[in-house]
Formats: C-alpha cells, sequence, structure tokens
C-alpha cells in the first residue's frame, strides 16, 4: 500500500484508490488451509479388548493353575480334586437329577428368607428413617441385634421353631434383614434437605416429599442393600443347611464331607458361587434400568 505525503494543513495521510484495490484484492483471497491434526482421547487409543474376555480371564487363569498343581502333584486328590474330575461329577450328578433337585430346594429357601427380610429390614428402616419417634423407638433395638452373629442364634431357632423348614428360612431372614436396614435408613437420611425445602415450596404434600423426593434418594442405597443381602443370603443358607436337613445343596455337601469327596463338595461351592452371580447380576440390572436418571462413573 503506498501512501502519499499530506497537503500542508491536513492530519491524515492520502491513501490513493490503486492502492486501496490492490489491499482489497490481497485481503479476498482465501488464506491457505491449515493442517488440522485431530485431538485423539487416550482412552480411544487403547486396543480394545472385548469386555467379557477380560472378565473371564482371571477365572481361566485360576483354573489353569489349578490344573498345573494337581497335574504336577503339588494337589494331590485327597486334598482338592482335579478339574477334570470335578467337571466328570458335576456332569453325573447332573445326569442322575440330584443337583438340580437340591438346586431348587436351596433356591426356595432362600427365596423365602429374602422376602421376608426385604419386607422387615425395608418396613423398619423405613420407619426409623422418615419419622423421628420411630427412630427412637426402632433403631436402638436393631443395632444391638445387628452385633449378634446370627450364626449363633441357630441353637434358639431349633428351640423356637424345630428341626424343619422354619430355622432354616429364619436363619436367612435374619442375616438379610439387617444389611438391607442399614442401607435403606442412611439411604433415607442421607437425602439433601435442600431437595426437601424445594419440595416444600413447590406445595408437596408430606406424602408427595416421601414418593417424589426421599424414596428416589433412598433407591440407590436400598439396591446396595439389595445386593449386601443376596450375598449374605447364600452363606446364611450354607449354616441354615447344616441344621438337621435332608435336601439341598448343603446336605449334598454334608454327606460329601462323611464320605470324604472333596469332588462333591467342590461342585456344591461352585454351584454356591454360580448363583450368587446370577443373583447379583440381576440386581445390577436391576440398577441400570432404576437408576437412569443418575449418571454416575463407569470407569475407564
Amino acid at each position: 500500500m503506498s501512501i502519499s505525503h499530506a497537503p500542508p494543513g491536513s492530519s491524515e495521510p492520502d491513501i490513493s484508490p490503486i492502492s486501496a484495490s490492490k489491499g482489497t484484492d490481497a485481503d479476498s483471497r482465501d488464506p491457505a488451509p491449515l493442517d488440522l491434526t485431530p485431538i485423539v482421547p487416550t482412552s480411544t487409543r487403547r486396543t480394545r479388548i472385548p469386555r467379557w474376555l477380560r472378565r473371564t480371564a482371571g477365572p481361566l487363569l485360576l483354573l489353569a493353575l489349578w490344573q498345573l498343581l494337581s497335574s504336577t502333584g503339588v494337589l494331590t486328590s485327597d486334598v482338592l480334586a482335579p478339574p477334570g474330575r470335578i467337571a466328570r461329577v458335576a456332569g453325573d450328578m447332573v445326569g442322575d437329577g440330584s443337583l438340580a433337585s437340591a438346586m431348587g430346594t436351596s433356591l426356595q429357601r432362600v427365596a423365602f428368607g429374602l422376602l421376608l427380610g426385604t419386607v422387615i429390614g425395608t418396613g423398619l428402616a423405613l420407619v426409623s428413617g422418615l419419622f423421628r419417634i420411630g427412630e427412637d423407638l426402632v433403631d436402638a433395638p436393631v443395632q444391638m441385634l445387628r452385633t449378634v452373629p446370627f450364626v449363633g442364634l441357630i441353637p434358639l431357632f431349633i428351640i423356637w421353631f424345630g428341626i424343619g423348614e422354619a430355622p432354616k428360612v429364619a436363619i436367612i431372614t435374619l442375616g438379610v434383614t439387617f444389611p438391607l436396614y442399614l442401607n435403606v435408613y442412611a439411604g433415607i437420611r442421607g437425602v439433601d434437605a435442600q431437595l426437601i425445602e424445594a419440595g416444600e415450596s413447590l406445595g408437596l404434600s408430606r406424602w408427595g416429599l416421601v414418593r417424589h423426593v426421599v424414596l428416589p434418594g433412598a433407591l440407590p442405597g436400598a439396591l446396595t442393600g439389595l445386593r449386601y443381602s443376596l450375598g449374605i443370603a447364600w452363606l446364611a443358607l450354607v449354616f441354615a443347611e447344616q441344621v438337621n436337613a435332608d435336601s439341598g445343596i448343603g446336605f449334598l455337601m454334608v454327606q460329601a464331607r462323611d464320605f470324604l469327596r472333596t469332588d462333591v463338595i467342590v461342585v456344591c461351592l461352585i454351584v454356591y458361587a454360580f448363583l450368587g452371580l446370577l443373583a447379583d447380576f440381576v440386581v445390577r440390572s436391576l440398577e441400570r434400568l432404576l437408576l437412569q436418571w443418575r449418571p454416575t462413573f463407569t470407569g475407564r
């Protein structure tokens, strides 16, 4: 751009039309395209391994180590039967129907105990969590009973209920009640007080606050308590089926113990583990369905 000197008395430079037009033409040309490199997150640059493969890698490695120790004689069959023998025994138990019958009986006991424990634990938590008078009357006795090992109450249950199905279901019920009570109670009392105030300012009644604010806020804690309760239910079942049982997975384990059949014992333990894993999967699926409104961190 050429700038001529301004005439005397003028304070601004004179820009000639030719120079201005040249500058306009230069500015109108498109700039050279930039070479941009997209930024790729680190997590997407990693090699993606299917999640099912990663989750099964640990059990498969443990199984391979077990087989190796059995093959080299480090683990004898008297101590722990090899995986191949356990697989054959499991096939025989499935073939003669003894395993399916035992699983059905054990599942029925767990279902009854879980149902009663859920009703009792949730009911006590609602009374104690929603009402101060309920907390004063309920929480202290529940906390006292919670510290008593439920296994230690088996002799009393046998005296009270006999040696039939009632003491077995009572043991499972007691084991389920306390974890569910603690988590539901903590979920109710953990609801943000500002949400309660917001609901009151919107004109919600007491029942409306409980239904639309308190219960949804306590739902994550309740589902967590349900997962804990399911784990303890299977643990309580192991003890319950030692009480003069004539059927169930625990009955098979007692018979196998008397005859030193470690292969049958391991098969029963695997069934316990599988049923517990299946129950946990059902609850986790229920969490994903009911807690879609709550975004959470799912790992990287």
